[in-house]
């Protein structure tokens, strides 16, 4: 039987100086979360798994599977698309919705339909893609459900494109930042795109719809959404020297207050936060309990070096658990994801990152898998809800 292990890793991190600075601003928006996008340090979260419909914000995952598609050789930017009664009259003019103001039967390349999907976030952009692409909206919809699957994006659900009203369609301000940090590493040439500042077609100029850009803040992207029933939501991302922080806001009651809440998250994280390493590339972590190996145990590391942002001021107390299913089955090759190292702050999950094996374990003698046999037989019952815990020092 498989069993939950966790090592326990404690620290202290002394900082001099007044603990206020930590305390995040007062935001009115139900669901936030403020994300360093080079860590992975969850600075701020406000029911972050909750799950909200996201409006043009699908148009995110629509963005990701278009990208995936070009980076991969399956779509040019220079291939041109269709515009369809469906998708004129569903997302074009006719619709009183976002629009790039496609014209009926044009035909429109991907790379023009990819900036009306993105700065006036056009609804007929996305749909006019997802056709040329999938066919229809509902086979598109499928390859962004099969990415955010493949993403890890747990409380999302997509129906259409373009984040048009459907009950089924639901994600969280997690999933989105995940999904945002995804797009700037992945497609950063794509991504800048969401910074430019209008778009014009049909001789109509559009501005980017996202407030964060001209706030003086560093920022260089994403997308606003709203729905009646879901209220006004925002993603955005920021640079300021060598440091980007990614905010997600979901529900506010207004256009005013996403972009206000996100503005405060923004200055707040940049102001109160700084950079320091817990483990070295290729330090040792702790080790995962080994099952038949010829040693007792696999050295686990962080795949790069694994960083955490902390207050400028004040003390913090950090709390690290080493989880993973145990024990684990010898052999094991170099470069094995075993487990997962999760940092907290309180009781807030500020960072979960892998951990890999740093080095192989042959598989043991027969004696030796014996022994480890017999050893699970007798304690295996008296280990089930226990959890195993060692101590391992934090650097910095």
């Amino acid at each position: 039987m498989m069993r939950i292990f966790m090592g326990l890793v404690l620290a202290l991190l002394a900082i001099p100086g007044a603990a206020q600075a930590q305390q995040a601003p007062t935001i009115a928006s139900p669901q936030a979360i403020l994300l360093d996008y080079d860590s992975g340090t969850v600075l701020f979260e406000r029911s972050a798994d909750t799950q909200n419909f996201p409006g043009s914000l699908a148009k995110l995952m629509s963005m990701a599977v278009v990208f995936r598609e070009i980076t991969e050789g399956r779509l040019s930017p220079d291939t041109e698309f269709q515009v369809s009664e469906y998708a004129w009259r569903r997302g074009g003019a006719p619709s009183g919705g976002a629009t790039m103001f496609a014209a009926l039967k044009s035909s429109i390349k991907v790379s023009d339909l990819i900036r009306g999907a993105i700065i006036p976030n056009g609804n007929d952009a996305t749909i006019i893609l997802a056709e040329g692409i999938a066919g229809n909206e509902l086979g598109f919809a499928t390859m962004m459900n099969n990415e955010a699957k493949r993403l890890g994006l747990d409380n999302s659900r997509f129906t259409n494109t373009n984040g048009l009203s459907d009950p089924d369609q639901k994600t969280s301000a997690r999933d989105l930042a995940t999904l945002a940090a995804h797009i700037i590493r992945t497609y950063p040439d794509y991504y800048k795109v969401y910074s430019e500042p209008d778009f014009l077609w049909s001789k109509i100029r559009q501005n980017n719809r996202n407030p964060l850009l001209g706030m003086s803040l560093g920022a260089d992207g994403f997308q606003t959404g709203y729905l009646k029933e879901a209220g006004f939501n925002l993603v955005g991302s920021a640079v300021q020297g060598d440091q980007r922080l990614i905010v997600v806001i979901m529900g506010a009651k207004t256009d005013k207050e996403r972009a206000e809440d996100s503005r405060k998250l923004l200055e707040w994280g940049f102001r109160s936060f700084e950079s320091r390493v817990l483990f070295e590339k290729g330090q040792e972590v702790g080790e995962a309990a080994l099952y038949g190996g010829n040693r007792g145990g696999a050295p686990l590391t962080g795949v790069d070096t694994i960083r955490i942002l902390v207050p400028r001021t004040g003390d913090q107390r950090i709390t690290a658990r080493i989880q993973y299913e145990g024990p684990v089955m010898a052999p094991v090759e170099k470069g094995t994801e075993l487990a997962r190292l999760r940092v907290f702050r309180g009781d807030q999950v500020a960072l979960d990152v892998p951990l890999v094996a740093s080095q192989s374990v042959a598989e043991g003698p027969l004696w030796r898998r014996a022994m480890d046999g017999a050893y699970e037989l007798v304690v295996g019952l008296l280990r089930q809800g226990y959890n195993k815990l060692t101590t391992v020092k934090l650097t910095g």
